[in-house]
């Protein structure tokens, strides 16, 4: 019975980290008009699921055994349990309370902060494994300034020799296989090892380490054909089409692949936000004992996860998208694909070493990339001002809402 209590709360979890931080995800994309409100919910419902089973385990692991000390806990398991259903409960009423509000808040600050409240409350701060914390609030600080600098740098670039060129579309026509390749390259070098492990690609004839080459060379050729198939129509206006510049449709496809990236890239890492309580608690449950050195995540719970996030995108989405993608800087697809790219990069990077980085703070940096170059008066300061206060009091926040619940749950029961 408590399991299926915990799972229905984790659901929750994941529907209001779904409906603020796969907006986050998906803001870019719309604010350029690169794809419309339903498309991107269609992209992360298939991506974030994709994501969050392949990639969740890593983050998982971390946030269930390496925020909180687990052996202060050994000899009173049902105290972590406890813990854990407060830090679910904690992060579902502030990611719900951001979100109504609109604010794009991060998830992995609430849940770090939560796990840190309760056991803080209980144990007192030895309970809390601050070399963790530190390297932890040392990725939250470093993926802005990543993202900003990759994205800041790829549009440099693009802006440089194509969209600042006399005849961009025929420059475009150039660059479009070096744009395909990188897109893939990028993506494949991060996220294909895992992916072609999988029983999906166990029918190729080809040994696993090289088709990792083979696909990443067919995808990148496929990408390349169907753009410039697209750059012969595109001078010809598309009723449907809410993008006036023929080399700005153009590269709103590749904002659709980029988009594709950042929705896998943030289901494989905030996916763990909302899980890594329930495994806990399943192992506790399961064993009656504390996972002290590890902890595997059962398919199930990545999938309950997974279900969670696409659902609260769908139903709740759309405020925090329109912060994002409307409120920092006015965003061209070109703009926003290479915001994208750089997100994506540094989420998967971050995913494939368990550190819980924050999408918001990722994509939020990016953008701000992309205004440095375009113009630097263009950067809405205080949509920023609005979103910076927002990180800063969401883990003083999720602290002190998983203390208090703590506490009731522990004198009541």
């Amino acid at each position: 019975m408590i399991i299926f209590l915990v799972a229905c709360l984790t659901l929750y979890v994941a529907w209001s980290l779904g409906a603020n931080d796969v907006a986050n995800a998906m803001g870019t994309s719309v604010g350029s008009k690169a794809v419309t409100l339903r498309q991107a919910l269609v992209i992360a419902g298939i991506l974030e699921f994709t994501g969050a089973v392949l990639f969740g385990h890593q983050v998982s692991q971390t946030l269930a055994t390496e925020i909180v000390n687990p052996a202060l806990f050994t000899s009173t398991p049902q105290i972590l349990l406890t813990g854990m259903f407060a830090v679910l409960v904690a992060c579902g009423l502030w990611l719900f309370i951001a979100t109504w509000l609109g604010l794009p808040v991060s998830s992995s600050h609430a849940v770090v902060g939560a796990i840190a409240g309760f056991s803080g409350c209980y144990a007192g701060i030895g309970a809390i494994d601050w070399s963790s914390i530190g390297l932890i609030t040392i990725g939250w600080i470093v993926t802005p300034i990543m993202s900003a600098t990759i994205a800041a740098l790829f549009y440099s670039q693009i802006k440089r020799w194509i969209l600042e060129q006399p005849h961009p579309l025929t420059q475009l026509r150039e660059w479009i296989p070096w744009l395909s390749t990188g897109l893939v390259s990028i993506f494949g070098v991060i996220a294909l090892p895992t992916i072609v492990q999988t029983p999906l690609f166990a029918f190729l004839p080809i040994p696993a380490q090289d088709r990792i080459l083979v696909i990443g060379a067919v995808a990148a050729m496929v990408i390349t054909i169907y753009n410039w198939r697209q750059l012969e129509t595109s001078q010809i206006p598309h009723p449907k089409s809410q993008i006036i510049n023929p080399h700005e449709r153009l590269f709103a496809n590749f904002q659709l692949l980029s988009a594709c990236f950042v929705a896998f890239a943030h289901g494989s890492n905030d996916v763990g936000n909302a899980i890594a309580p329930l495994a806990v608690i399943t192992y506790i449950n399961r064993t009656g004992s504390v996972p002290v050195t590890g902890i595997d995540i059962p398919t199930w719970i990545l999938v309950i996860g997974g279900a969670g996030i696409v659902t609260g995108l769908a139903i709740w989405g759309k405020k925090v998208i329109t912060t994002i993608g409307e409120s920092i800087i006015p965003l061209q697809p070109s703009g926003g694909f290479c915001a994208e790219l750089a997100t994506a990069t540094t989420i998967l990077l971050a995913s494939r070493f368990g550190l819980p980085v924050s999408t918001s703070h990722a994509l939020v940096g990016a953008v701000v990339g992309i205004g440095l170059v375009q113009n630097r008066k263009s950067i809405q300061l205080q949509t920023l001002q609005g979103i910076a206060a927002a990180w800063l009091i969401t883990i003083p926040v999720s602290a002190l809402f998983s203390a208090a619940i703590f506490t009731v749950l522990h004198v009541k029961f």
